[in-house]
């Protein structure tokens, strides 16, 4: 299963769309916060897909929860923005509660820059922003062998 990552598309509903065209495999799309709206054009331009979203800081009135979690073939991920664990000032809060709920997965965004790290059994991705003409998104692939994470360039 492939599942397609973004975050901070903060209103740049063009990058979101040619994300998902650009990721056609991709069955499921998470996105970390920072453009609530943006989704709600693309649920129904891909209705076959399932859209999973968290609240962002700039996500004014949002009534989405500030975190997520996801069970998919046995793989845990735990998703959130990132503002309420304060990932600019490091990731250590964030990994914690991932690892407190036993994911295999742990997303955040926030930042606005990507990362991919694997530390002691966890998996640890940020997209990037999507918005702009340099942004970056991630995937995410599940399969019997493993889990292969990736950052993407959208260009």
């Amino acid at each position: 299963m492939r599942i397609l990552v973004v975050s901070d598309t903060h209103g740049d509903e063009a990058a979101l769309y040619d994300a998902i065209m650009q990721q056609p495999k991709a069955e499921v799309v998470i996105h970390l916060g920072d453009g609530e709206r943006d989704v709600e054009a693309q649920k129904f331009r891909f209705p076959g897909k399932m859209f999973l979203q968290v609240r962002g800081n700039c996500d004014w009135g949002s009534s989405l929860p500030p975190i997520g979690e996801y069970l998919i073939n046995g793989v845990r991920i735990f998703y959130t923005h990132g503002h309420v664990y304060q990932v600019k000032y490091g990731t250590y809060d964030f990994e914690r509660a991932a690892r407190e709920r036993k994911a295999n997965i742990a997303l955040y965004g926030h930042t606005h820059r990507s990362e991919e790290v694997y530390r002691d059994g966890l998996y640890i991705l940020n997209p990037g922003s999507l918005h702009g003409s340099y942004g970056t998104y991630g995937i995410i692939d599940i399969t019997p062998q493993g889990i292969v994470t990736n950052i993407i360039d959208r260009k």
